[in-house]
């Protein structure tokens, strides 16, 4: 009797373009300087990152941008312990929501214990080096701890 199957690896290629918009483009070129940029509906005052060029709520341009700090909370997460191509199990996966943001954007934990890991946990963003940056998301490597003490559960309640 054979052994039963419990992986499989197959090559996948996915061809693809992108054209971003204003709001995609003005956002993506300051991830290449170290910012993160988002913008603020002048209706509801929702702060979305990354930018859309409009609010999804109210359906006005949102053209106000604001500069993130690059520290958020944990909203969620999750610890993948199935081996993936480019990432060593396990490993976390968390929706974070950045300071002065009101949507939250999916990014690893990394630099702790993925047992570490919890809702509430205040965290930042690891950037890849200056001289290796592009206008692309993956300036930013990961998040990792800050240290500081666990966010309200208030603060991010509506988020998890």
């Amino acid at each position: 009797m054979s052994e039963p199957v419990t992986i499989v690896e197959t090559p996948i290629k996915l061809d693809f373009s992108y054209t971003p918009g204003v709001a995609s483009s003005r956002f993506l070129r300051s991830l290449e300087k170290g910012k993160i940029v988002g913008q603020r509906c002048p209706k509801c005052k929702k702060v979305y990152m990354p930018p859309r060029g409009a609010c999804s709520m109210c359906g006005v341009a949102t053209d106000e941008e604001l500069i993130l700090s690059g520290k958020g909370t944990v909203c969620t997460f999750c610890v993948t312990r199935i081996p993936t191509p480019g990432l060593d199990a396990p490993y976390v996966s968390a929706w974070i929501r950045l300071d002065g943001a009101d949507i939250t954007s999916m990014f690893l934990i990394q630099e702790c214990d993925p047992e570490e890991v919890r809702l509430g946990m205040r965290v930042e963003a690891v950037w890849v080096d200056e001289a290796d940056r592009e206008p692309n998301l993956g300036n930013i490597k990961y998040f990792r701890p800050t240290g500081e003490p666990d966010a309200d559960y208030d603060t991010y309640k509506d988020y998890v």
